[in-house]
């Protein structure tokens, strides 16, 4: 560097764990929920075997499943007894080479096989002579503590005229002692790690080879299997949604769209057995994890810590100092390996941290997922379908009464399911939300819902399609509050909510509009109607709010200048007593910082538009947050008037430059670099990179960067993956929040030849 140059939030409805800490073998978890604190003291090994039914995958009791066995007395034997030499197994081989590149599954760093259910993979069996006729053996899959083929945790494949369990086996080629077999698994196949045996039945007794961890499989769900839940037609959606670990997530305001980088990381080194670890905190028992309905909702919920203690925790306030601001992240391989090595929730997310590690969760096991953004997102805490502000006579808000509020935007998921639970037209891609808003059957988790049965009002369906609704698609109710408490209502906003929903698009770093595949055009829609609320859109026909500008985009520290603009439709001049409330906001509508009340008055002439302009002195108020809210009302004769504004502050760019030969294997160098454009210090700044496939998570510490300095950070790294990789920079301070994202234009790196 050169000299030159938080879960808390006031939102009711919610509260947070911000501490949680290991001790010895136990875990303390410190829960605060409203005023309260309750300690829980909780042995973690207790907290997964609480339950009889078999829940964990990574952690079994290898004795229940012995290596040598006899039959029944009373069982005729399964083979003829044998002559020479009994058979016995030499090596098993579970042929990486040739498995990885037919599965889709090259990309996961990781020693074991990794395949997709539906499809066959092989495997080769090495045994002391070849084999002969008379000759029995089998392979025997299992997954969990008390395997039972009556619960699919124990999977018999056999090769002969003896029947075996539901996956297929057949022999492909004999080579001497060696042989080549093929293994089918089902479509609906357990999601999960299995342990592989080769067993040789001879007369009355069965040999079974040694636990070897090496012949160990992770068995995932299959998008290119036409019989597997989640089959996607489509090749470059498959590539996109499941093999693709970089993406983008928008953020802003639905009038300034932002967009910044999020590494998922699927396939880097220990977040399969991650994700796998997630599912058995979960207690969803091993035998529903073929479900992928079942599965994908439980796992919304782990990925917050609200209720069962899982990844992550959230925080809408503004201290972080217990963890990391949620802006300090840039992917989710650091989170879900610091949760799994600990045990402990990590800290801190908000929706698009929590999005983007559920994406990771869902790509890694093989389901279709996307990010999405939906600006403008109401949050109906009452379950009305209807979002109402509550305003006092005077005009200024009445935040004590309101308890429904508006995001800015809001992240969730897409998974992509075929619903045999459903309607037909119900298939297809679900929203399933981590972000802990409201429980659904006793756990905050959200869906899936049917993004189609959301369109057209079909909120019968399961799961939570009523919530996923109001989000995108109810209306704004403007209420007045008297001194009875009594409330009525003066206007209505049909299009306020669910302004644009997107996601990046298929093979390009671009945005994706998908606004239409959850509502109709306005006009055309089918959805619920409200007569009280058509009554009040009624009532406004003489004077307006025409909008409020800016429009455009507003860099910090730069000075917002508010144009109030009135249009009277009328025959006679208008007189308005209007009344302006300005806050510092959080993204989720809650106030931060509410610094200044404003009454004026203004005649608006007939049929002519009237502009009143006041510039805005927001910095001294604004602490980490970057988003500002002006609410303008009035009152003309009897008639109400409101309008909200949303200004979401532009933060400068890092640079990063990246230097060497696009080569896996090969050294090369990341650059990231920056000057403090402000006339004041920052101060803690912390700078992190990270690349899918390139470099793990770094990052670097500054205590201070003084005003127009400039520092510099080389890292040199060597890429693992070769195909399109992306490398990403974020940086973050105390006295700002987040300072701004860089990210270098995907690049093409080569095999190391």
């Amino acid at each position: 560097m050169t000299s030159s140059a938080k879960e808390s939030n006031t939102h009711r409805g919610r509260y947070s764990e911000p501490v949680q800490n290991h001790w010895q073998k136990n875990i303390i978890l410190f829960r605060y929920y409203q005023a309260s604190v309750i300690f829980f003291l909780i042995d973690p090994h207790e907290y997964l075997n609480a339950f009889q039914v078999p829940t964990s995958n990574l952690i079994n009791d290898e004795a229940g499943f012995p290596e040598f066995e006899f039959f029944d007395d009373q069982a005729m034997p399964r083979s003829n007894a044998p002559s020479g030499d009994a058979l016995s197994v030499v090596k098993v081989d579970m042929c990486q080479s040739i498995n990885k590149p037919n599965h889709y599954t090259v990309a996961y760093n990781i020693k074991n096989l990794v395949v997709r259910r539906g499809k066959q993979f092989v495997i080769r069996i090495t045994f002391n002579r070849p084999i002969i006729k008379g000759d029995d053996f089998q392979v025997e899959f299992v997954i969990g503590s008390n395997p039972s083929p009556s619960k699919g945790t124990l999977l018999v494949v056999t090769f002969g005229d003896r029947e075996g369990s539901s996956w297929s086996g057949t022999i492909l080629e004999e080579q001497g002692e060696s042989v080549i077999l093929g293994i089918t698994p089902t479509a609906n196949a357990i999601v999960g790690k299995f342990r592989t045996y080769v067993a040789v039945i001879a007369g009355n007794s069965i040999q079974r080879t040694k636990r070897d961890a090496r012949t160990d499989l992770y068995l995932l769900c299959n998008a290119w299997c036409p019989e597997d839940a989640v089959f996607l037609k489509d090749e470059a959606e498959r590539k996109e949604y499941i093999l693709n670990d970089n993406g983008i997530i928008f953020q802003g305001d639905v009038n300034a769209v932002s967009e910044s980088d999020w590494v998922y990381g699927q396939f880097e080194m220990g977040i399969l057995d991650a994700c796998i670890y997630i599912l058995d905190r979960s207690r969803i028992p091993i035998s529903t994890r073929g479900n992928v309905v079942q599965l994908v909702r439980m796992a919304s919920a782990m990925v917050n810590s609200q209720d069962d203690y899982g990844v992550l925790v959230g925080n809408w306030g503004g201290d972080f100092s217990m963890g990391k601001p949620p802006t300090s992240w840039t992917g989710s391989v650091q989170i879900l390996l610091q949760y799994v090595n600990t045990g402990v929730p990590v800290c801190y997310a908000q929706c698009w941290v929590f999005a983007g590690v559920f994406n990771t969760l869902l790509r890694c096991l093989g389901i279709p997922a996307r990010v999405i953004t939906n600006f403008n997102s109401a949050h109906d805490n009452t379950g009305n379908l209807r979002t109402d502000l509550i305003f006092k006579m005077d005009g200024s808000p009445d935040r004590r009464h309101t308890t429904d509020s508006i995001w800015n935007y809001h992240c969730w998921n897409e998974v992509f399911i075929n619903r045999h639970d459903l309607p037909p037209h119900c298939s297809g891609w679900q929203v399933v939300d981590a972000t802990p808003q409201e429980t659904s059957d006793g756990f905050y988790r959200c869906g899936p819902s049917s993004v189609n049965a959301i369109k057209d009002g079909l909120l019968c369906h399961p799961f939570d399609c009523g919530f996923v609704f109001a989000e995108v698609n109810s209306d704004v109710v403007y209420h007045k509050r008297d001194r009875y408490g009594t409330l009525s209502a003066f206007k209505v906003d049909k299009t306020y909510i669910g302004k644009l929903i997107c996601t990046k698009a298929v093979g390009k770093y671009e945005r994706l509009d998908i606004t239409r595949n959850y509502k109709y055009l306005q006009g055309n829609t089918i959805l619920l109607k409200n007569e009280k609320n058509q009554q009040c859109v009624n009532k406004l026909k003489d004077i307006y709010f025409l909008h409020l500008c800016p429009s455009l985009q507003v860099q910090m520290c730069q000075d917002v200048i508010l144009a109030v603009d009135f249009q009277n439709q009328g025959d006679l001049p208008k007189t308005v007593q209007a009344h302006l409330s300005e806050s510092v906001i959080f993204y989720t509508g809650v106030t931060a910082n509410h610094f200044k009340d404003y009454d004026f008055t203004v005649t608006v002439p007939a049929h002519q538009s009237e502009k009143h302009l006041k510039e805005k002195e927001y910095l001294p108020h604004l602490g980490t947050q970057v988003s500002l809210r002006f609410v303008v009302t009035g009152q003309a004769d009897e008639q109400s008037l409101t309008a909200i504004k949303v200004v979401e502050l532009q933060t400068p760019h890092l640079t990063v430059e990246a230097s060497g030969q696009l080569q896996v294997q090969k050294e090369m160098f990341v650059t990231a670099s920056f000057t403090n454009p402000y006339s004041f210090p920052l101060q803690d700044v912390i700078v992190a990179i990270e690349g899918s496939g390139l470099i793990s998570y770094k990052t670097r510490f500054y205590s201070v960067i003084e005003p127009q300095a400039s520092y510099s950070w080389t890292e040199s790294f060597i890429p693992r993956l070769e195909g399109q990789r992306r490398l990403v920079a974020v940086m973050v301070c105390s006295n700002l929040g987040r300072l701004g994202q860089s990210s270098l234009p995907a690049q093409r790196y080569k095999k190391n030849t």
